[in-house]
């Protein structure tokens, strides 16, 4: 099962990532020598009648396109390559962006066509009712919250100075944040009263035994019901953007609570811990296999518009600095660059499959 889920998961969305690539650098009239799912041994494969060789590849890690100058399959220019017709580099600065660019679009657009597909299908959640959702309604004991002088009737209205919309916003800021000092505004007898508190840091474990960590602060909502609101096809697109939008803002979150050491590395996860989740999620059914989907659909976007070299976000860079240096970065530089680009990449898997193999239930985890 964790198997096919993978295969059925990271292949769709690497063939799509690595298609926007192409079709784009077709349309630019950029000559692509070959397009790969998955690294390493080829497989199987056949060449077009453009001169494209279309490949599956022995490790289902990911997958590249690689366009005429390029030096390897990472994309890294080939300084000794003639700059001639149809080849990547002889593409304007302006067309090359575009078309690296492209693979986490695709990725994005992707991610949002689920969400709106959803929207569409099931519905809005919309809050009905008199009692508006942010107001407390009760306390759960042993409530953060509660000591820190919060009643029940207060309305919060904002954490950390950010206005809160309803008692889903409130929940999900607050399990983004386990065991960090945050300010609540709430409204009480018409007046507004800051209060600090910190956030109780707990584990919790789905069906699967999966741990995940997160806030609370121990408060229930007085009112606000949700029902589900038929919406147009046209309406759901927004709305499958703004879902896509907000958990992109959780994942920087997450990254930056890495980096700070709010969260261990250890949440981190690589390819055997997707499997683990893409097969867990499959055996729920269609919809949550394709909502698991959008969201790996999603990191992938993510992880490519980072600034790193020999990443997408890395070519974006180099563009960058070419646009306004009014030339290329150096041959020697750029080597460098995409060799140190390419040994963080590494390590980063190394890191994320450790975490993986030691959760494995023969560690104990």
């Amino acid at each position: 099962m964790y198997v096919i889920g993978f295969l059925l998961l990271l292949g769709p969305l690497v063939t799509l990532h690595e298609l926007g690539h192409l079709l784009v650098g077709r349309l630019f009239g950029v000559k692509a020598e070959s397009f790969s799912v998955g690294f390493g041994k080829e497989l199987a494969g056949f060449t077009d009648k453009r001169g494209t060789r279309w490949k599956l590849s022995a490790l289902p890690l990911g997958g590249y396109v690689q366009f005429k100058g390029d030096m390897n399959p990472a994309s890294v220019p080939d300084a000794d390559a003639p700059v001639e017709e149809g080849s990547f580099q002889h593409a304007a600065l302006w067309k090359r962006a575009l078309i690296v660019a492209a693979g986490p679009i695709t990725n994005l657009v992707v991610a949002i066509a689920i969400f709106a597909a959803f929207f569409a299908i099931i519905g809005k959640p919309v809050i009905v009712g008199e009692e508006d959702s942010r107001t407390i309604g009760a306390f759960s004991e042993g409530s953060v919250a509660e000591a820190a002088g919060l009643e029940v009737g207060d309305v919060v209205v904002a954490i950390d100075g950010r206005p809160i919309r309803d008692f889903t916003d409130l929940k999900t800021k607050v399990a983004l944040h386990p065991g960090k000092q945050m300010v609540f505004t709430v409204e009480r007898a018409g007046e507004e009263i800051d209060y600090t508190l910190t956030t109780s840091r707990i584990e919790r474990k789905d069906t699967f035994g999966n741990v995940s960590t997160e806030g609370l602060i121990g408060v229930a909502p007085a009112g606000g019901k949700y029902e589900l609101e038929k919406v147009s096809v046209l309406e759901a697109i927004p709305l499958g953007a703004k879902q896509s939008w907000d958990f992109m803002g959780m994942m920087i979150t997450g990254i930056q609570q890495i980096v700070t050491g709010e969260r261990s590395v250890k949440e981190l996860g690589g390819p055997l811990k997707i499997a683990k989740y893409s097969g867990e999620q499959m055996s729920m059914g269609a919809a949550a296999f394709l909502h698991f989907a959008a969201l790996i659909s999603l990191n992938l976007a993510f992880i490519n518009f980072l600034p790193i070299p020999a990443l997408d976000g890395g070519h974006l860079m180099f563009y960058a600095a070419e646009a306004i240096r009014r030339k290329p970065v150096g041959p020697q530089a750029t080597e460098w660059a995409y060799r140190t680009g390419i040994a963080l990449v590494l390590m980063l898997m190394v890191v994320v499959t450790v975490n993986d193999i030691v959760s494995l239930p023969i560690f104990g985890s």
